[in-house]
């Protein structure tokens, strides 16, 4: 089942006097804007989750036996390295990787834990990344996520991530989730 991925920014701090939108080196899945001590920076990706194929970037790494009884999966572990692009299409720019894990950890309902690092690679972000430590309700239209952390433009981020998945194949796993992500940082 595909789903319309829309994201929509409303940044009314960038049409303020006092705000420096970012002018060096720009891409189109990002802006940064400066105002005082803080820079706020929202991020428009797309996330690949590929279980399938000769080179999957997802896979499946630990499971206890009960698992196979489990309505929601419980106790099962992923490891994944996984594209993230400006498009949802897989040969799109590819700006980035998520790389972690996450596994199901909730016995009643749906909800896998996630351990991920958001690393970049193109712009002036490349070299950058943050973290996001959350439960994910996959199973939910759209979902907001914590960020814990980062490295580089990163370097102690606070913020969301609204992810809402784009496409799912109930036969391989595939997935592939458009994130907006606010972060706010120290200058």
């Amino acid at each position: 089942m595909a789903r319309l991925a829309i994201f929509i920014f409303f940044i009314t701090a960038a049409t303020m006097p006092w705000t420096q939108a970012q002018t060096n080196d720009q891409v189109t899945w990002a802006k940064r804007v400066e105002s005082g001590k803080e820079v706020i920076t929202t991020l428009q990706f797309y996330f690949h989750d590929i279980f399938s194929g000769r080179n999957p970037s997802a896979i499946r790494i630990a499971q206890p036996l009960q698992t196979n009884n489990s309505s929601t999966l419980f106790g099962m572990l992923t490891m994944i390295d996984d594209p993230l692009t400006v498009g949802p299409d897989l040969s799109s720019k590819i700006v980035g990787r998520a790389r972690g894990m996450y596994g199901s950890a909730g016995q009643a309902e749906f909800g896998l834990i996630m351990v991920l690092n958001y690393g970049f690679t193109d712009g002036i972000y490349d070299g950058s990344s943050f973290s996001l430590l959350s439960i994910n309700r996959a199973v939910e239209p759209v979902r907001e996520m914590a960020i814990v952390g980062g490295t580089g433009l990163f370097r102690l981020a606070r913020g969301y991530a609204i992810a809402q998945t784009y496409t799912f194949d109930a036969a391989t796993g595939d997935a592939v989730v458009g994130y907006n992500v606010t972060i706010a940082t120290y200058i």
